[in-house]
């Protein structure tokens, strides 16, 4: 008896670092554009995967054909709202790098944007995982998307030469 679970504890551990091996890149990416950190330095990425991972970990023998990716860039994505709703009091603007792109972006519109753009997700089930109806989904992405696209003018610059009359 002691033996069965000794190699299926084994089993499920190669399984698991099989899943890692493949996955873990692309998920820590999709991490790093959610917090918007530079991708060397980008300690609550590493945190959010890390608690993703340990996650998926924990439910492992209960996936029952379920996706494990799927499931783990579920729990990121949730855990990542939930963490930006805790720590700013709502979706609303985040203290992310000033140097990333996403910068930019608030929290819900770089959740949606990676969701959908680089994540591929439909825009159906992101809505579902989000608690959002698909339409406000689909703004929010498309209001994401144009920002990002056509970001604002910065002032203009302070020091205009004064062209005198000839």
């Amino acid at each position: 008896m002691r033996e069965r679970h000794a190699s299926q504890g084994a089993r499920r551990a190669r399984e698991f670092e099989a899943f890692v091996a493949g996955a873990a890149g692309r998920l820590l990416h999709a991490a790093t554009l959610l917090t918007a950190e530079p991708p060397g330095a980008n300690p609550r990425a590493r945190r959010l995967l890390t608690l993703a991972l340990s996650h998926t970990y924990a439910s492992w023998d209960r996936l029952r054909g379920e996706d494990p990716y799927d499931r783990t860039r579920q729990y990121l994505a949730v855990r990542f709202a939930r963490g930006a709703w805790h720590q700013y009091g709502g979706l609303g603007r985040s203290r992310p790098s000033p140097d990333s792109v996403l910068a930019r972006l608030t929290p819900q519109e770089r959740l949606i944007l990676v969701l959908r753009m680089y994540e591929g997700v439909a825009e159906e089930q992101t809505a579902a995982l989000l608690g959002l109806p698909a339409e406000r989904v689909g703004a929010i992405c498309a209001r994401a998307t144009a920002t990002l696209l056509h970001p604002p003018r910065g002032p203009a610059p302070a020091d205009v030469m004064e062209v005198a009359p000839s």
